[in-house]
């Protein structure tokens, strides 16, 4: 019997194409392939620019992604092939994202410090129509929005992902899947039930690297 070895795999990382990033593209794909990593989604902020431009480089290597802020909180979205635009309403959002046969996860759904932060009573509404939420996204300050994420999972019964949010390449592969093998977004909703979570917290200071890029851009705009 033949067995294959499991499948590292990134969910939720940004490049430059993000407001709050500086990272290149191929940077981070040199941290990712000298981490070990097999897959990496690239979700930057309401654009999918960077993921693109990172999968002309390594298409075998790079998933496009995307992370949608809605009027509810941020969606996380994987085989993205049509950017979606803010601020659309969360049903709306996925109704879009279904068309294109996307995968979609949760950002940080309770995430109290962050603006993509959800509302249980708003999530209760999308969960029966999302792929997993993220139960673990290794930029959470406090371990219990985390924990509230896992405990909301297992209550209705929806699978999990794990994202090391890294705005700074040597932050990729912080937090990961191990997943069997997939190729698109159909075998990957077969599969995510069976993942294994390795994960890694990341210290407040790591938001210093987010924090001076928004505030770089910022100046070069002015």
């Amino acid at each position: 019997m033949i067995f294959s070895l499991p499948l590292k795999l990134e969910f939720h990382c940004h490049t430059r194409a993000s407001k709050d990033s500086l990272t290149r593209p191929a940077d981070l794909i040199k941290a990712a392939r000298r981490k070990g990593l097999d897959r990496l989604v690239i979700t930057d902020h309401n654009s999918i620019a960077g993921a693109l431009e990172a999968q002309a480089i390594d298409p075998q290597l790079v998933i496009v992604g995307e992370e949608i802020m809605t009027t509810k909180g941020e969606i996380l979205a994987a085989f993205v092939r049509e950017e979606i635009p803010p601020f659309l309403s969360p049903q709306e959002t996925i109704r879009r994202l279904k068309a294109q046969g996307a995968f979609i996860s949760v950002s940080h759904p309770f995430d109290e410090l962050r603006a993509g932060g959800w509302k249980e009573s708003d999530l209760l509404e999308i969960a029966p129509f999302v792929d997993a939420i993220e139960v673990y996204n290794s930029r959470c300050i406090l371990p219990r929005f985390n924990h509230r994420a896992r405990e909301f999972a297992e209550k209705h019964h929806l699978a999990g992902t794990v994202g090391s949010d890294a705005h700074a390449a040597f932050e990729v592969g912080r937090s990961v899947l191990l997943l069997d093998q997939f190729t698109g977004p159909q075998e990957m909703r077969k599969v995510i039930r069976g993942a294994r979570f390795r994960v890694k917290w990341s210290p407040w200071w790591f938001h210093l690297t987010s924090r001076y890029a928004s505030i770089y851009k910022k100046l070069r705009k002015s």
